[in-house]
């Protein structure tokens, strides 16, 4: 015989169904927590001494003349550093707009986690000691590096150039993962891939142009996915208990 749910109970299930904001399972934040932990290991040996970012910041300086060839080029400035990161502002705005229009509480927090990982690169980068490639004295510059880690010289110069920022606004295309992840997951870590690959892209031609080293860039990813993951957990248990 079949047996009929009390209307209470079906209710219930109408709502978990239909919840827009959703929590994300506590294996999603432990998997998250341990992978970012060992990131920031990789990341902090890389940048224990500079090696690795001297290496593939020397190949684009050009030494006879003391200066980045391609600090000022029209094309590199104009396709990565404005069009890219227009464009990506732009698809936040309209995600935004979208969401709001459509009253998809996903789309909406989606892109505020967007545009909040670009913030808390922003902020971390403005009260940062560490100066921009060409501003050192070995790129033909003025001011002295130092390790991430290492104590601030005197001589730091105008600093305010990490992690970086310019790739922030490609990392926080990850920002879209939360938007798919119940219901279309392998578009939603997509989006983790493309806001990587963008990341790194426009990051490495800042690299290029002498405007930061790698690993700046692999910071800010790590700073970007953080803050994201973390706001995202405390935004959905706040709407879990509404």
């Amino acid at each position: 015989m079949t047996q009929i749910s009390p209307a209470s109970e079906l209710s219930k299930l109408k709502t978990i169904k239909t919840k827009s904001l959703y929590p994300l399972p506590l294996r999603f934040y432990g998997g998250q927590l341990l992978t970012l932990v060992l990131l920031a290991a990789v990341f902090s040996w890389l940048s224990r001494d500079e090696g690795l970012d001297r290496l593939m910041t020397g190949y684009w300086f050009d030494a006879a003349s003391q200066h980045f060839p391609l600090k000022d080029n029209a094309l590199l400035d104009l396709i990565n550093h404005r069009l890219a990161k227009y464009l990506i502002i732009a698809l936040a705005a309209c995600t935004l707009l979208y969401g709001a229009y459509r009253r998809n509480a996903r789309l909406v927090t989606a892109a505020l986690l967007m545009g909040l990982g670009a913030l808390v690169v922003g902020a971390l980068k403005a009260v940062s000691h560490h100066s921009c490639p060409w501003d050192l004295l070995e790129y033909g510059g003025d001011a002295v590096s130092y390790p991430l880690f290492g104590a601030v010289p005197a001589d730091s110069g105008p600093g305010r150039c990490f992690p970086g920022g310019h790739s922030s606004s490609g990392f926080m295309v990850m920002g879209l993962f939360f938007a798919f992840w119940r219901e279309r997951p392998r578009l939603a870590w997509s989006m983790v891939a493309v806001g990587v690959v963008l990341g790194l892209v426009m990051g490495y031609g800042q690299v290029m142009r002498g405007a930061h080293f790698f690993s700046h860039n692999l910071w800010a990813g790590w700073w970007v996915w953080f803050s994201q993951v973390v706001a995202y957990g405390l935004i959905s248990t706040w709407f879990a208990k509404k």
